[in-house]
C-alpha cells in the first residue's frame, strides 16, 4: 500500500542505466535553470526607479544608463561563466573554479555564498509571487504565509519526481512569461512609433520620500546596486552542466548565452518603456503592471501578463531546487557535507538536498512572516561574491592552462572579477545596515561548519584505514588495543561439518571495521560469504582491488542494485542462501558498524548497518525466519 501511493506521488523508480536519458534538452534546461534569472525583469526595474524616485520624477530618466550598465555587467558575467563551462563540464561552478585555483578557503566562501543565496532565492520568489496573488485577491493576505509553504512544498515534490518531469511541468510558465513580456515590449514600441500610446497616468500612491533628495553619485551607485538583482541566477547553468545532454558543454554554453540574450532584451525593454511612458513606482502597484496596463488595457492580455508574471516569481525557485543539491552533493562528495547528500533518489535526482532545501526556504519564510521586502535586502551578497570568486579563480586557470588565446581567456574573467568584485562592494555598502550584515555573519559560519564536517570525515577514514596494517599479522591473531575497537579474535576455524551455520557479512568498503566482521564470522563458521551491494561502483572497485589482500579468503558477492538500493539486492541474497540447504536454517547475518565518538556524529553517515538490522527484525516477525541478526561493533576514538 505504501509503495503503491509512494510511486502515485512520486512515480515508479528509475534505473540507473536511464540516467543518460533523464538529461535535459536545451529547451528544457532554460525552463529549468533560467527562471530565477528571467524572472528577474518582473522586478529589477522597479528596484532601480524605487531608489531614484527619492530624488523626483526628473531623476527616473537615469533608469536607462543605469540599465545599460547592468546589461553590459551581464555581457560580462555570462562570457566569464561561458568559458566556466567549458573549462569545467562536470559542474560546480564558482565553487570548484575557486577551489582548484585560489584553494580550499575561497572555494568554501563561494561554495557558502550560493547555498545561502539558493535558499534566500526560493524565499524570496514565492513570497513575492504569493504577493502577486493577494494583491489581486486581498482577501488571502492573512494565508500569506500559508500559501508560500504551500508553494514551497509543490516545487519540491515536483523536483522530487524528477529532473525531466520537473522541466515539462515548468517549462509552460517561464515560456510563457517570455512570450507575453516579449509581445509587450513589441507592442508598446509599435503603438509608441504610431503615436497612439501616451503616459501612463499617475493615479497609484507614490512612495514616501519622493523628491527630497538631490541625485547624486551615491544615489546613482544604490539605484545601480538595487538594479543588480537583475543577474541572480546566471551562475545555475554553470553548476548543472552535468544534467544537460550530451554533449554537455556546448548544450550549457549556448543555453547560457539564450538566457543572457533573452535577459538583457526583456530587461532594457522594460526600461525603456518604463521610461518613454513616464512611470512611477507606486506602493499599490508594480511598475510591470503599470506598463502592461498602458499597453494592453484591462482585458484579457493584461490579465494573461499579470497570471504568467506570478507564476514565473514564484517557479523561479526553481532554479535553486535544480541548483543548490548538485551544488550539495559536490561539497559532500569532498566531505564537507554530509554523505547523505550525495544519494540519488528513486527518481535519479539528488532528493535529500531537495527536502534540505525546501526545509531551509520554509523556515525563512515563517521567521520572516512571508514578506519579500524583509528579505530583499539579504538578496544578491552572496551571488556577486561568487561571481568575484569563480572568475578570479579562472583568471588562475588560464594561467596554468596556457593554451591558445589563453591571455584573451584571462583578460575576460579578470575584467569579469574587477566588475563584479567593485559591484559586490557597492551592494555591501549600500544593503549592510538593511540585512546584508546577516549574509555576511552567516557565511563565515558556514565555512566553519563545512571545516568541521570536513574534519570529522578525514578523522574517521585515518581510525579506519588499513595503513600500518600487516595483512598476515592481521588475518592470524591480533593482541587486543583500544586502537583496534572490539577484542580481536584468534584464528579459530568453525565447525567441519556442513551443518554449522551459514553466515553472510554484508560489507559496505574495505576498512578495520569490515576486517572484525570478517574475523568475527571466520569464528562462527567456514561457510561464509561476504556481500557488497554495488551502489557506488567506485567503491565497490577498491573493495574487489583489496579483497584478496583483506579478504580473509571469503568469498565475496557482489550484487547489483539497478535501482540504488542496498536493502532490497542484500533481501533478495540472504533469500537465495536461506533456500540452499534449507534445513540448516536462516543464513546469519553478521553486521559491521563503527560507532562515532560523539552523537552528532551519527547525522553525518548513512546509518546503513542500522537500517539493516531493523528491516531483517521487521522481516523476521512477518516471515517467521528465526535469523539471528549481530552487531560487531567498531568504536572510533575521539
Amino acid at each position: 500500500m505504501l509503495i503503491a501511493i509512494r510511486t502515485l506521488l512520486f512515480g515508479s523508480p528509475l534505473p540507473t542505466a536511464e540516467e543518460k536519458h533523464q538529461r535535459l534538452t536545451k529547451v528544457k534546461a532554460l525552463a529549468i535553470f533560467a527562471s530565477d534569472a528571467l524572472s528577474s525583469v518582473a522586478y529589477a526595474t522597479e528596484e532601480i526607479l524605487l531608489v531614484l524616485v527619492v530624488a523626483g520624477s526628473a531623476a527616473l530618466g537615469s533608469s536607462l544608463p543605469i540599465a545599460l550598465a547592468i546589461v553590459g555587467l551581464l555581457v560580462v558575467v555570462a562570457t566569464s561563466y561561458y568559458q566556466t563551462v567549458h573549462g569545467y563540464p562536470s559542474g560546480g561552478g564558482a565553487y570548484i573554479v575557486a577551489y582548484d585555483n585560489l584553494g580550499a578557503w575561497p572555494g568554501l566562501v563561494a561554495a557558502a555564498a550560493l547555498l545561502i543565496d539558493y535558499v534566500l532565492t526560493v524565499a524570496v520568489s514565492i513570497t513575492a509571487g504569493v504577493a502577486a496573488i493577494t494583491s489581486a485577491f486581498p482577501a488571502l493576505l492573512p494565508l500569506r504565509v500559508m500559501l508560500s509553504l504551500l508553494a514551497v512544498a509543490l516545487i519540491a515534490w515536483a523536483n522530487l519526481r524528477g529532473v525531466r518531469e520537473s522541466g515539462t511541468l515548468f517549462a509552460v510558465p517561464t515560456y510563457g512569461f517570455v512570450l507575453v513580456t516579449l509581445l509587450l515590449i513589441a507592442v508598446g514600441f509599435i503603438r509608441v512609433m504610431a503615436g497612439t500610446l501616451g503616459t501612463v497616468p499617475v493615479q497609484t500612491t507614490p512612495p514616501t520620500g519622493t523628491g527630497v533628495q538631490p541625485l547624486t553619485l551615491l544615489l546613482i551607485l544604490r539605484a545601480f546596486a538595487a538594479g543588480c538583482a537583475a543577474l541572480t541566477g546566471v551562475e545555475a547553468i554553470s553548476n548543472g552542466v552535468p544534467a544537460f545532454q550530451r554533449p554537455e558543454a556546448d548544450n550549457a554554453g549556448k543555453t547560457l548565452i539564450a538566457m543572457a540574450t533573452l535577459l538583457a532584451t526583456m530587461f532594457l525593454g522594460i526600461t525603456l518603456l518604463a521610461r518613454v511612458l513616464g512611470v512611477v513606482p507606486a506602493e499599490d502597484e508594480t511598475v510591470i503592471s503599470q506598463i502592461g496596463r498602458q499597453v494592453f488595457g484591462s482585458g484579457l492580455l493584461y490579465g494573461g501578463m499579470q497570471a504568467a508574471t506570478a507564476l514565473i516569481l514564484i517557479l523561479a525557485a526553481n532554479t535553486s531546487f535544480a541548483g543548490f543539491p548538485r551544488l550539495a552533493a559536490i561539497l559532500a562528495r569532498t566531505r564537507y557535507l554530509p554523505h547523505q547528500l550525495t544519494n540519488l533518489g528513486d527518481r535519479l535526482v539528488f532528493a535529500n538536498g531537495i527536502v534540505v532545501l525546501a526545509l531551509l526556504a520554509a523556515g525563512l519564510v515563517v521567521a520572516f512572516g512571508g514578506q519579500t521586502h524583509g528579505l530583499i535586502p539579504l538578496y544578491a551578497v552572496g551571488v556577486f561574491l561568487s561571481f568575484t570568486l569563480s572568475q578570479a579563480g579562472m583568471v588562475r586557470h588560464w594561467r596554468k592552462e596556457s593554451g591558445p588565446g589563453w591571455r584573451w581567456k584571462a583578460t575576460v574573467n579578470g575584467l569579469g572579477a574587477a566588475v563584479t568584485g567593485v559591484v559586490l562592494t557597492i551592494i555591501v555598502t549600500f544593503k549592510f545596515i538593511r540585512g546584508a550584515w546577516i549574509v555576511i555573519l552567516l557565511i563565515p559560519t558556514f565555512v566553519w561548519m563545512f571545516r568541521i564536517i570536513n574534519r570529522h570525515y578525514v578523522t574517521v577514514a585515518t581510525q579506519l584505514s588499513l595503513e600500518g596494517l600487516i595483512p598476515e599479522k592481521w588475518t592470524r591473531i591480533t593482541p587486543t588495543r583500544a586502537a583496534d575497537g572490539p577484542a580481536a579474535v584468534d584464528n579459530i576455524r568453525g565447525p567441519t561439518s556442513r551443518s554449522g551455520h551459514k553466515v553472510v557479512v554484508p560489507v559496505s568498503g574495505m576498512h578495520r571495521g569490515t576486517l572484525a566482521a570478517l574475523r568475527f564470522a571466520r569464528s562462527l563458521s567456514r561457510d561464509v560469504t561476504a556481500a557488497i551491494v554495488d551502489v557506488e561502483p567506485e567503491v565497490t572497485a577498491r573493495v574487489r582491488e583489496k579483497w584478496p589482500v583483506w579478504g580473509h579468503g571469503i568469498p565475496l558477492m557482489v550484487l547489483e542494485s539497478p535501482y540504488r538500493s542496498t536493502i532490497g539486492p542484500l533481501l533478495a541474497y540472504l533469500d537465495t542462501v536461506d533456500q540452499r540447504e534449507p534445513e540448516r536454517g536462516p543464513a546469519v547475518v553478521v553486521l559491521p558498524e563503527f560507532i562515532p565518538a560523539r552523537w552528532w556524529h551519527h547525522l553525518l553517515h548513512n546509518q546503513t548497518a542500522l537500517l539493516i538490522k531493523a528491516v531483517l527484525t521487521y522481516r523476521r516477525r512477518t516471515t517467521g525466519n528465526d535469523r539471528v541478526i549481530i552487531n560487531v561493533p567498531y568504536h572510533l576514538g575521539r
